[in-house]
């Protein structure tokens, strides 16, 4: 078996075009190529051996990212390289979205980092992407649904208990790499709000916000002086950035888009980090407060955020970060990052899957209790 590693990433930080120089053909751009002598051809590459004897497709989910839950019969070598007979393919076959690039950074975390963390993430038994042209990815995952758990959805209610056992998990997620010069060495890895896909999430959804700004339960979510003036929320973002752009202190891998939604709860309990697309070497406080803010009622925040601050710090303790920032330092980090969620969510349209207003009225209630709106600058 060929065992893929951090080998991939060049002395010089260049980021190589394909997982596997084996593979000679593209990946598949639409999904209709996708049969069991492909996937033979593809997993070859990682497992000379192996020999994909049928494949059925037992769940299609179509979006920008195209997942297949597939059931396939494995030759002997294919048996005893550990494959299961229920596996997860995941790459964009949408035929749309072609100019972003988040199925080949999920596929590189897989084939570069995956192994590595302290936290637990699906078991990946192919990453692979191509990066001539137009940036494509490729994952073949175990199928979470064997493990007789449950995916988490971004308004599924968890509690604060809920939330207090998930950021002990965050923060062996954060803690993996903290610090970690490797990060710098990936030369694919990108720097958390130091890229268009972070910075200009606003202007590039600024119809949507409008759609959503016009509906009256937005509306009466929503504080007056952003409704009288709404480029206050662009001037608070680039605070932001600006805010992030001035830290000095370490960085660590983020998930990037962390919320309950990317999540999946095993029957113990215990959550598995879904949906690498978005990962980046940042501040653990993107994730720290999307999910947090997110995952609770506002009651519930502002009842237990500073009690489950301090939980998701000594997590970080624990995991044996050294030199830890304050309650009262993590906590000005928080209540500015507040405005990451408003961003996301004011742009949410309910027929993506997800219904946005709860999440709208979570974040926009913090940022009114904790004071970021001033802590960016605007009175």
């Amino acid at each position: 078996m060929t065992t893929p590693g951090l080998d991939v990433v060049s002395a010089t930080g260049a980021a190589p075009r394909r997982g596997y120089w084996s593979r000679t053909e593209p990946l598949p751009r639409a999904f209709e190529k996708v049969d069991a002598a492909w996937l033979t051809r593809t997993l070859q590459n990682r497992y000379p051996d192996l020999v994909v004897e049928a494949m059925a497709v037992e769940q299609f989910v179509g979006s920008h990212t195209t997942k297949v839950r597939i059931k396939v019969e494995l030759n002997a070598a294919g048996k005893a390289a550990g494959l299961p007979d229920h596996l997860c393919l995941k790459s964009n076959w949408s035929g749309a979205f072609e100019t972003v690039d988040i199925c080949g950074i999920e596929a590189r975390f897989y084939h570069n980092l995956r192994d590595q963390m302290l936290c637990p993430t699906p078991l990946c038994y192919y990453a692979d992407w191509d990066s001539e042209g137009v940036e494509q990815g490729l994952i073949v995952l175990e199928d979470l649904t064997q493990r007789g758990g449950s995916f988490g959805n971004s308004l599924q209610h968890t509690g604060v208990a809920g939330v207090e056992r998930a950021l002990k998990g965050l923060a062996q997620l954060h803690a993996t790499f903290w610090g970690d010069p490797l990060l710098e060495r990936q030369a694919w890895l990108q720097t958390s709000m130091a890229t268009p896909v972070d910075n200009d999430q606003i202007r590039m959804m600024w119809s949507w916000i409008q759609i959503n700004l016009a509906k009256p339960d937005f509306r009466a979510a929503l504080p007056q002086a952003f409704l009288d003036d709404p480029g206050r929320l662009q001037r608070a973002f680039d605070g932001l950035i600006a805010w992030e752009a001035a830290q000095t202190s370490p960085r660590c891998l983020i998930l990037g888009d962390c919320h309950v939604g990317n999540t999946y709860l095993k029957p113990d309990g215990e959550r598995i980090w879904l949906d690498w697309q978005l990962v980046r070497r940042g501040r653990p406080w993107r994730d720290l407060t999307y999910f947090m803010i997110g995952s609770l009622s506002v009651e519930e925040r502002r009842t237990s955020e500073r009690d489950l601050i301090k939980v998701y710090r000594e997590g970080l303790l624990a995991a044996g970060v050294a030199e830890v920032p304050s309650l009262d330092d993590i906590f000005e980090q928080y209540r500015r990052w507040a405005v990451y969620g408003m961003q996301a969510w004011i742009a949410n349209m309910d027929e993506w899957g997800q219904p946005g207003l709860p999440m709208v009225q979570r974040f926009y209630t913090a940022g009114e209790d904790i004071g970021t709106w001033s802590a960016l600058g605007l009175d």
